[in-house]
């Protein structure tokens, strides 16, 4: 789960059919990157970074939670 990205999806008022929408995907397929089931495509990762926060670095925005230090 990206929850960064899912926070400032939040802070933003950008809601997941919105981010969908904008990215090309279906809500389903959107569900189903933000869990980790499967992978965002460097094009989804731009787009999202542009709408939702280009100022947070993109190792920051899409650190996955289920990463370990």
């Amino acid at each position: 789960m990206y929850r960064e990205l899912l926070g400032e999806m939040v802070k933003k008022g950008v809601s997941k059919k919105d981010l969908a929408e904008k990215i090309g995907v279906t809500e389903k397929t959107l569900f189903n990157k933000l869990n980790g089931k499967t992978d965002f495509t460097w094009s989804e990762v731009k787009t999202i970074r542009k709408i939702v926060s280009p100022e947070i670095p993109l190792e920051e925005l899409f650190k996955s939670s289920d990463m370990r230090c």
